[in-house]
């Protein structure tokens, strides 16, 4: 799969600009600030209906616009597809492909497999489960939509679950029956959920494990692990709701269920966040990443576009020429890079005879450099 080209009106700081992509790798220069993360983040709209860095759709429109228009032509298994993301301030965000509006976003999920690698990964291993348990429904959610679906459903019934310990606590009143359905609703897709992490941990991990050891020089070991209390069947995940349902009630929500499940990371047998340098917590994320990519493309039968912000920082150097091997190993499909740098991206893709496209972008404007 691979985007041919970009039309934006009022995305950003871009207030338009019409983009043709080449085939394998773009190159995307210019200063911080310039816009050039813009575009990588206009892609992970048209892939997955929203910005990867800032989630409300009305504060991605230009300053002093009233609308926002990201538009790309897709080749997808051969066939061209146009896929259009319109927003209106104050109004529900139309998204389209080949011109006709989606009932449903989650339908457009996974039709357009991306992986994007940027700074902000950095949360992954930083951040608390919630940033994980995010990665790590992201990815299933491209290949299953049976689990979206799911996840879905159980998001909606723990909250109204929630919603009722809060009103309980604040009207000082108990009814267990209340509480009773929506045990009833979470348990099936508690299990489904589960089940379905378990499952792809299990997949994931040697695929992990070889794109971390190619990457480090085998220099290290490092390991992934899916932490979970959802054990069993649905009788069971309702005996455990039942358990805690004391400790729900003193705290106001639902203190169980796949919503606290985790993944653990480590270096050795300790904590790769503690105990991992910045370089070695930028290498696992970056092996977590290429790894979703190479299970993606097995999962979905396209190669997912893959978009590559700032990629140089606290990484050394023969990390970066074992990731540029990988990159341009002829295994992946069409790659976005930024740099800050004007010819090094270039130079290094040209010196491994890659078909490179260069683009200039300065305040917004995007100039192409090189076909």
């Amino acid at each position: 799969m691979q985007l041919n080209s970009l039309h934006l009106i009022h995305f950003k700081n871009h207030i338009s600009g019409d983009l043709e992509f080449g085939k394998h790798v773009n190159c995307l220069l210019g200063d911080n600030g310039s816009g050039k993360t813009n575009i990588l983040d206009a892609l992970h709209y048209l892939c997955f209906c929203k910005s990867y860095f800032n989630p409300i759709d009305g504060q991605n429109i230009s300053h002093g616009e009233a609308f926002m228009l990201v538009k790309g032509a897709f080749n997808r298994l051969g066939e061209e597809e146009i896929v259009s993301c319109g927003v209106k301030k104050g109004q529900k965000k139309v998204f389209k492909r080949n011109e006709k509006t989606y009932p449903r976003l989650l339908d457009h999920i996974g039709r357009f497999p991306a992986v994007i690698i940027a700074p902000d990964d950095a949360e992954i291993i930083q951040g608390g489960g919630e940033v994980r348990r995010k990665w790590l429904d992201g990815v299933i959610s491209q290949y299953d939509r049976s689990y979206l679906e799911k996840l879905i459903d159980y998001n909606k019934a723990l909250l109204q679950r929630n919603n009722l310990f809060k009103y309980f606590a604040e009207n000082r009143v108990w009814d267990i029956s209340m509480i009773e359905p929506w045990d009833v609703r979470l348990s099936p897709n508690a299990i489904a959920i589960s089940e379905a992490r378990k499952r792809f941990i299990e997949k994931f991990i040697p695929v992990f494990d070889e794109v971390y050891k190619e990457l480090s020089g085998g220099n290290e070991t490092v390991s992934l692990s899916y932490l979970s209390k959802v054990e069993g069947d649905e009788s069971a995940f309702l005996e455990l709701l039942k358990e805690t349902r004391q400790d729900d009630r003193k705290l106001r929500r639902t203190t169980c269920g796949t919503h606290k499940d985790d993944l653990a990371f480590k270096i050795g047998d300790y904590p790769i966040k503690k105990f991992g340098s910045q370089g070695q917590q930028k290498t696992f994320l970056v092996a977590l990443r290429l790894a979703q990519l190479t299970f993606l493309e097995k999962a979905t039968g396209v190669k997912p576009i893959l978009l590559l912000d700032d990629i140089f920082d606290k990484i050394d150097d023969k990390r970066v020429h074992a990731l540029m091997k990988r990159v341009t190993d002829g295994s992946l499909g069409q790659i976005f890079i930024t740099d800050t740098h004007l010819g090094r991206i270039p130079d290094m893709f040209k010196s491994i005879g890659a078909d490179v496209r260069v683009f200039e972008v300065i305040n917004g404007e995007v100039n192409t450099l090189s076909k």
